[in-house]
């Protein structure tokens, strides 16, 4: 855990646009260098790119730089081309969506199916929680104790002693690192789940978000060995790099056949199909990505993939040293945090997260704090108060539920029959009117997330401004 101090003499030049302002939502989507923007103007300008399904000169040339970022994207992420493929989409939660679509197709294609077996981890972001509406079999882990119980067969979840459950497929699914409080999730489990003896888990799949995770830390662990890694590994570049917005479905190959059963397709996905008489078509065969990439890629996105990695490596070198760097900074912001007190002593602000987690240890926390602010009474001040008091200052925050509702859930204690009064009495997140605290409770969190290009300066501003 160091500081980068070169950071502090690259900024101005690399990121104007954070001149007299504060930015500490990267975990929403962190900033792009003027070299990136600048080298992708460049390349658009001296260059003529071409729909990649065309076979003209500009075609063939857009197709073949889309290859090369493609590898090239895959080795940054420290995933082995060998082993494993990328599949471009919108962003990570297109990623997620895409392997929701093809367990509902590859089951309901069973008239006596009751649809796959799904399970998600209680920090999962919505877009995992979503994946639930496709089947009835669904189940959240509430804690990580949980998931090891299920993992050592001590706990029969997702299992019916009444009915064929356990022949189904099933998908498990869990965050890298939590979007809310920043807490990293073991990266063991995939490996596990694959490597299990136990007859429930010999149709299971496991499917990682790690577009929190791949924000300030190296993917190197998570694909390093190819029989541990997970199956499929949804990401979104815009929080690694700032642009371009684009995702990413990372696949093993080994598992990428249970993809296959997806009904739709699009155009570029398929060799041919019959319209007149009888519908019929053949898919592309000659890798995951052909299979699954609808219609023309957003190629133009795909190029500039290829120039923000280049800045980024030449900016920060690799990110084992963007974590090191985040991790030095969160341990001086959470340790700045505990320390406010109001004057008769109590503290000025609550922080969320699992006991004993230590903002030290870059392997169990990301860079990213999630609290809310009290009064000297111990009552709760409005997190979109204190959202809108710092934009008015130019720091720059998230607050609300963050499209974390288990998170919320839990480390708010709100139950479920809560929850529902809080909507029935009016309150609906992001939007003040009020209830922002409702019975002693708060209805969401503020968080703070620092990126590669996040400086001293702007955690001793937050600080300076809680303090006020």
């Amino acid at each position: 855990m160091s500081y980068n101090t070169t950071v502090e003499y690259l900024r101005d030049e690399e990121y104007p646009q954070l001149k007299g302002k504060t930015y500490l939502d990267h975990g929403g989507a962190t900033l792009y260098a003027k070299s990136l923007v600048e080298n992708f103007s460049h390349d658009m300008i001296t260059n003529l790119y071409g729909n990649p399904h065309s076979a003209s000169k500009p075609a063939m040339l857009s197709g073949n730089i889309m290859d090369d970022v493609r590898e090239k994207t895959l080795r940054f992420l420290g995933a082995d081309p060998k082993y494993f493929d990328l599949v471009f989409v919108a962003n990570a939660t297109a990623a997620i969506k895409l392997v929701m679509e093809s367990f509902r197709d590859l089951t309901s294609a069973t008239a006596s199916s009751s649809g796959f077996r799904y399970g998600y981890h209680r920090d999962a972001h919505t877009s995992l929680i979503g994946v639930r509406e496709a089947t009835n079999a669904h189940w959240c882990f509430r804690s990580d104790d949980e998931v090891e119980q299920w993992l050592d067969g001590s706990s029969k979840i997702l299992e019916s002693s009444t009915d064929n459950s356990s022949e189904q497929p099933c998908l498990f699914a869990y965050p890298g690192q939590s979007n809310m409080t920043g807490r990293r999730l073991p990266l063991s489990w995939p490996g596990r789940l694959r490597n299990s003896k136990l007859h429930a888990h010999q149709n299971a799949y496991s499917l990682l978000d790690a577009a929190a995770l791949a924000t300030t830390s190296s993917l190197e662990p998570v694909f390093a060995d190819p029989d541990l890694a997970p199956d499929f590994t949804s990401l979104s570049f815009y929080k690694i790099f700032g642009f371009p917005d684009l995702g990413a479905l990372v696949v093993r190959k080994d598992s990428g056949h249970i993809l296959q059963w997806r009904k739709f397709f699009g155009g570029g996905t398929i060799l041919m199909a019959t319209l007149i008489d009888q519908a019929w078509h053949h898919s592309k065969e000659s890798s995951i990505h052909d299979r699954l990439e609808d219609g023309t890629l957003p190629f133009h996105n795909i190029i500039a993939l290829g120039s923000a990695i280049d800045v980024h490596q030449q900016l920060f070198g690799d990110m084992n040293r963007i974590s090191e760097h985040t991790s030095f900074l969160v341990k001086r912001l959470y340790d700045g945090i505990r320390a406010l007190r109001h004057t008769n002593g109590k503290p000025l602000a609550v922080v969320y997260n699992e006991p004993g987690n230590h903002y030290d240890n870059s392997k169990i926390q990301g860079a990213t704090i999630a609290f809310n602010i009290m009064r000297t009474d111990g009552t709760y001040v409005s997190y979109l108060d204190v959202e809108r008091q710092a934009d008015e200052r130019d720091i720059y925050v998230r607050a609300g539920g963050l499209c974390n509702a288990g998170g919320v859930a839990t480390y708010l204690n709100i139950k479920p029959w809560e929850l529902k009064r809080n909507w029935s009495a009016g309150h609906r997140c992001g939007i003040a009117n009020g209830l922002e605290v409702i019975n002693g409770k708060p209805t969401g969190v503020v968080r703070a997330s620092l990126g590669a290009m996040s400086t001293l300066a702007d955690v001793d501003t937050f600080l300076y401004f809680l303090a006020e």
